[in-house]
């Protein structure tokens, strides 16, 4: 477990440290205004069907019924035409039907800029089916537990679309914005060539052509299999898009807010992703084979010991991150991504915002590894049901807050909306466990003492940046 969750934390590291280069050069390129607006708006949509489809429902339900396949090279054939067909047919509905698209996700837009949210929709949506292929690609390695290429395939996406960003910076923003789009699906095709490599050497290409030749005289045994595919993917689905909609949902309230809101969300929600990926989704991605194998052989002793490992890896980690980041919020971002077009004011604004969403941070992280319980019993049911409650919580919090607050509302809901899913988690995951679980003084001592440890580090470095920033901005003037 240690080996698979240092290779994600490492690959999740390099990708959100070239994830930010590239929202930093896209910051001092365009700056935070109606182009990025509008470039976030059109990128969001395939990232998130990416996550529904891709990195959310098809890899909770792929791997378990991976395992239990009896006939897998079939299994996975079967799988990749019929996703690939629904996908493909997907993707030329909305380009078909872009403008409408457009104008369900920024009605707060002007007609001229639905316009060309739409022509950027257009391009960015088939990044969607090249991303699935990598993440098919990349959950048959997990099979394998080879977490590289999946771990450092993004750095990749996000190299491709700083390219683009450096090659255009002189033009106009429509340009820049349209290449970036271009970018995106050039970062795809790469993602998918890296993962070639790993899987010849481990004999699944061998596999999956032997698969294919024998794919019709063995279709009743598959059939089989991806019927009990879909029983889990179905439910999964259903949960994995209510954090999508909900984000989506965020998109549409703050198009309606002041120029720049949704700029405002992106970048903050961007260093909020860096904890959860670097520590929740990079343990939990380790922690699901082993968890599940240990169900699969029915022992439930070694599966809680496991988990709870990762809880109080999660709590103290991801509680340091809170108060330090929380306490830096308008520090990070500035070192960040104050410079060229991205003006003091933008700092500021972001910074609110990521304080905001890192309130959420701890119950977004621990939430994860109980949903992992519930996938590893097949309760994927039971988390949809979570999930839309969460998201209806979400939903309520922002329509009442945003109008106050803005975006920083629109993040303060995000974060309620964490706490309900961790509750209903752990009461699914049941209170009498949860209580084995955080009755450790011993733990809870150390968490005092990260805790103490981290907020004076945090508040030492305040000082120290705010004397660099008080000469940065004197010098600046001057």
């Amino acid at each position: 477990m240690l080996r698979g969750f240092l290779t994600n934390s490492s690959g999740i590291f390099f990708s959100r440290i070239a994830g930010f280069v590239r929202d930093l050069t896209m910051s001092s390129v365009l700056g935070v205004g109606i182009f990025s607006d509008m470039f976030l708006i059109a990128f969001r949509v395939p990232n998130a069907f990416r996550r529904i489809f891709a990195e959310g429902a098809f890899s909770q339900a792929f791997l378990p019924s991976f395992s239990a396949a009896r006939r897998k090279g079939a299994f996975v054939l079967h799988i990749s035409f019929l996703f690939l067909a629904f996908i493909l047919i997907l993707c030329f509905c909305v380009v078909a039907f872009a403008p409408y698209v457009a104008r369900v996700l920024a009605i707060g837009l002007s007609p001229d800029e639905v316009l060309i949210v739409a022509e950027l929709i257009a391009i960015n949506f088939w990044y969607l089916p090249l991303i699935f292929v990598v993440t098919l690609l990349g959950s048959l390695l997990q099979y394998k537990h080879n977490f590289t290429a999946a771990a450092y395939s993004t750095v990749l996406l996000n190299l491709a679309m700083i390219v683009a960003l450096l090659l255009t910076k002189e033009s106009d923003p429509f340009t820049i914005v349209k290449c970036l789009s271009i970018a995106t699906l050039i970062g795809g095709i790469l993602q998918i060539l890296l993962h070639l490599y790993p899987l010849k050497r481990l004999g699944f290409f061998a596999l999956l052509w032997v698969s294919f030749l024998h794919l019709r005289s063995k279709s009743a045994e598959v059939w089989h299999d991806v019927k009990q595919f879909y029983l889990q993917f179905f439910p999964a689905l259903l949960g994995s898009s209510t954090v999508q909609i909900a984000s989506l949902i965020d998109i549409q309230l703050a198009s309606f807010l002041a120029v720049g809101s949704v700029s405002y969300l992106h970048y903050a929600n961007r260093i909020f992703q860096l904890p959860l990926a670097l520590f929740a989704i990079a343990s939990s991605t380790a922690l699901y084979p082993i968890v599940l194998r240990a169900i699969h052989n029915n022992n439930r002793i070694q599966a809680l010991a496991h988990l709870k490992q990762s809880f109080w890896f999660l709590f103290w980690a991801l509680s340091a991150c809170s108060v330090g980041g929380m306490i830096l919020s308008f520090e990070v971002v500035w070192i960040l991504f104050e410079r060229g077009n991205f003006s003091s004011n933008d700092s500021l604004q972001t910074g609110h915002v990521l304080a905001a969403y890192l309130v959420g941070l701890l119950p977004f992280g621990l939430s994860k590894i109980f949903s992992l319980w519930l996938y590893s019993h097949h309760q994927q049911m039971l988390a949809a049901k979570i999930s839309i409650q969460s998201l209806l919580v979400g939903t309520c919090a922002s329509l009442a807050l945003m109008w106050d607050y803005g975006a920083v509302g629109l993040a303060i809901a995000g974060s309620l909306s964490g706490f309900a899913s961790l509750y209903w988690s752990v009461k699914a995951f049941g209170f009498r466990q949860f209580w084995d679980i955080i009755a450790d003084k011993k733990a809870w001592l150390l968490w005092s003492v990260v805790i103490v440890a981290s907020a004076i580090a945090a508040f030492l470095m305040k000082w120290g940046l705010e004397q660099i920033y008080a000469t940065y901005y004197a010098s600046s003037l001057a």
